[in-house]
């Protein structure tokens, strides 16, 4: 396998655009270290080029007869290697090289057959699908590894996806034409489509984790056996008696949780930094008479809580925490010989060798309330990426939420990196 084709553009014209990127796929395809015969493309636009999506599709199409399965969507930004396209007209796309028994686009209206065994899976999601965090569940125990990734839609007008099969359009999506709304959609892959995926939660802890010891669907109750809203006050050193210094603290402050049905390991790793089991929710509002606090997801007796803020320089720390796990497993043999004794007495014949796995591409999906200036400047979050990661292409976009695991996350990051044996 070799590295995956990418290319990204921007122009007020998204023909313009597409001309663009084509000249810069075509121009890798004719380099030796990139796939040759991609049949497998991901595609993002941003909402601007939301009403032409389907133009856009059959465009890239006809251009690129060799790509017969296609998947993606749109967002408020996109990104790809090093750049960020935020609220402008961009596209980018990357081309798969996979074996054909490896991999299966699907839609909500043309769900994953009986005859493929998905081992992960990229999701593409509506946010206004209804029990869309069931359905995620339901998507993640359908793979061999019960892990799916990906994110939500995010459009201020057609909240489209992509799915085109190997026919040329799915049956079951008549006259769609490959581009559709509502449910989810993606690509499965088999068990032979080698990656590694991560997730950045990017909020600074402020407090101890708490048990909830009472709830009432979405309103926390008790602490620890506490009122709820006396905990928090104390946990955030504030004051009902000082109202509008309360609200601006409250407003900036927000929960992780981890459901009482999930994984019993810490909520904060040693490092400080949220573990993949803790979901982050808005506090939405206060209920002084029964001294709780309501949050934007339901709650169960037995979850931990933990007040949390979103911080600019722990994102920062942890998106390079990721990436740097990534690199890590990427290349544990030559960490072993690196470490080896001086006074070895294994020979370069009898050493392991090196299986320099590298990284064909990656796919990072991040939330639009990290996009623009939260990292400190345009671009900012890829560029740390590239720089902690290194020169892999890479595509994706800003969600209105992150899938991972069998969760759906808010305020993070999802970085998913293929990898390929040396040929």
């Amino acid at each position: 396998m070799k590295l995956f084709p990418y290319a990204h553009a921007t122009h007020p014209q998204w023909q313009m655009a597409a001309a663009l990127v084509l000249a810069q796929l075509r121009a890798q395809m004719a380099l030796q270290e990139y796939a040759h015969a991609p049949a497998l493309a991901l595609l993002y636009i941003t909402d601007h080029y939301a009403g032409a999506a389907k133009d856009i599709l059959d465009h890239l199409g006809a251009e690129l007869p060799l790509v017969t399965d296609w998947s993606g969507t749109v967002g408020v930004g996109i990104v790809a290697n090093n750049v960020e396209y935020w609220d402008e007209p961009a596209m980018a796309v990357m081309l798969l090289e996979l074996p054909s028994d490896q991999y299966r686009v699907f839609s909500g209206v043309a769900p994953l057959g009986l005859g493929f065994e998905a081992h992960t899976a990229l999701v593409h999601a509506d946010p206004e699908t209804s029990d869309l965090s069931e359905l995620i569940g339901e998507m993640a125990e359908r793979t061999d590894a019960g892990y799916v990734f990906g994110g939500l839609t995010s459009s201020r007008w057609q909240p489209v996806q992509f799915a085109v099969g190997g026919n040329g359009n799915i049956s079951g999506h008549g006259a769609a034409g490959g581009v559709f709304t509502g449910g989810l959609s993606g690509v499965a892959f088999g068990a032979d489509v080698a990656l590694i995926s991560r997730v950045t939660q990017g909020c600074m802890p402020v407090s101890a984790a708490r048990h909830v010891t009472q709830a009432d669907h979405n309103v926390v109750l008790e602490l620890d056996g506490e009122p709820a809203l006396d905990v928090m006050l104390r946990d955030l050193s504030i004051s009902l008696e000082q109202p509008q210094e309360a609200l601006e603290v409250v407003r900036a402050t927000l929960v992780g949780l981890i459901p009482a049905h999930e994984s019993t390991r810490s909520v904060l790793r040693h490092t400080g930094n949220f573990g993949e089991d803790v979901v982050v929710r808005h506090i939405i509002g206060l209920d002084p008479g029964r001294r709780g606090i309501a949050v934007a997801d339901r709650v169960e007796a037995g979850a931990q809580l933990v007040f949390c803020q979103r911080n600019v320089a722990a994102a920062r720390a942890d998106l390079t925490r990721i990436c740097a796990e990534i690199r890590e497993e990427l290349e544990p043999q030559e960490q072993a010989l690196e470490a080896a004794p001086a006074g070895a007495t294994t020979t370069v014949e009898s050493a392991p060798q090196p299986v320099a796995r590298q990284m064909a591409g990656a796919v990072y999906v991040s939330c639009t309330g990290r996009g623009g200036s939260h990292f400190g400047g345009p671009s900012a979050e890829l560029q740390l990426v590239r720089r902690a990661l290194g020169d892999v292409p890479l595509v994706g976009f800003f969600a209105g939420g992150e899938i991972a695991h069998h969760h759906l996350y808010g305020y993070t990051g999802v970085l998913t990196v293929f990898l390929a044996n040396p040929e």
